[in-house]
């Protein structure tokens, strides 16, 4: 597929501003056109996320149910047994699934028992053919080695906000020490899946910010989520209003022009969104949904995998079947 649009790592705020804030229309048709430079604008990648250790985690994430602190209805689970993960992920992988996620509400992975099962999980899975994807918590630059060399093809470790909002939104760690984490992820030969959320509050300011630095990333990261906020309720955003459908096209289309190689995925806040919302954003850019069995996989509703598959079938499109390739990717 020729390639015309330029990667670029030296974007300056003023231009990324100019994208953002272009009449919504256009912005749509400039990423369509980028998307299809780069990509097959007929195939959309379905990643599963199953949740193996479920709430009780020591941060204060504004948004997160799984908070201890919090008073929800997300019951705490720990971690699940390896033979179950590695039925999720084959019934997911049957399902059509090329990725397979696997959550944990840790702060921070620690050299223990369960890190070890954690990496027979990834041996597990890794040998079914999938991507596999983890989302730990922060993680030093040996525990990245080490779920390298177990067959960890990402880790997720998401910005969720601005660097000057980011204070607003959680306390209990800092937005230097979510990038040293991605940091760490590179240097093990990691791919990195590193997104936001938006509708916490922030300012179009903030998202451009957020924008920016992955942008600026001396690699972009392959994978790109833009989340909507999931009120949950008994944390402190139950409130915040329902993400409007535009500014997620909006959002979906100007990360697929700064970062036209990436993985953009469409990933929380999903649920509400009808077909029609649902096909903007695949006509912005995002060529990745997250999907699953709706009563287990997720601590936040998500559509069931019949319907994800009829919203396809509805508008031509068919699920990414995954290269038989097992390498990293290049440091």
């Amino acid at each position: 597929m020729d390639k015309k649009t330029t990667l670029r790592n030296d974007w300056t705020r003023q231009e990324v501003e100019e994208i953002y804030h272009s009449p919504l229309l256009e912005l749509v048709y400039k990423a369509s056109t980028v998307h299809r430079e780069w990509h097959n604008p007929e195939e959309i990648q379905m990643s599963t996320l199953l949740s193996i250790k479920t709430g009780g985690c020591p941060e204060d994430c504004s948004y997160c149910g799984q908070a201890a602190r919090y008073h929800t209805d997300i019951k705490v689970q720990a971690l699940l047994p390896t033979e179950k993960v590695i039925e999720h992920a084959q019934k997911a992988k049957d399902n059509g699934s090329s990725r397979f996620c696997m959550a944990a509400a840790w702060r921070e992975v620690r050299n223990n028992r369960d890190f070890d099962r954690v990496i027979e999980m990834v041996k597990g899975v890794n040998e079914l053919g999938m991507e596999v994807c983890c989302t730990l918590g922060m993680l030093t630059e040996e525990q990245a080695i080490r779920l390298q060399e177990a067959g960890l093809y990402a880790y997720n470790h998401n910005l969720d906000t601005s660097e000057q909002y980011y204070d607003e939104i959680i306390s209990t760690r800092t937005f230097d020490q979510r990038v040293n984490t991605i940091n760490n992820i590179r240097k093990a030969g990691i791919t990195v899946c590193s997104g936001g959320i938006i509708g916490l509050g922030e300012t179009h300011h903030d998202r451009i910010s957020m924008l920016l630095t992955l942008a600026t990333m001396p690699r972009h990261p392959e994978s790109v989520p833009i989340n909507a906020l999931a009120r949950v309720a008994g944390t402190p955003l139950e409130n915040n209003l329902k993400v409007d459908t535009w500014e997620m096209v909006r959002m979906i289309a100007a990360a697929r022009i700064v970062m036209p190689s990436s993985m953009v995925r469409l990933s929380a806040g999903r649920v509400e969104m009808s077909e029609f919302e649902q096909g903007w954003c695949f006509m912005a850019g995002a060529n990745s949904i997250f999907t699953g069995e709706r009563e287990t996989l997720l601590v936040t509703p998500n559509p069931g995998v019949s319907e994800d598959m009829q919203l396809l079938n509805t508008l031509g499109l068919k699920p990414m079947v995954k290269e038989n390739k097992k390498e990293s990717c290049p440091v």
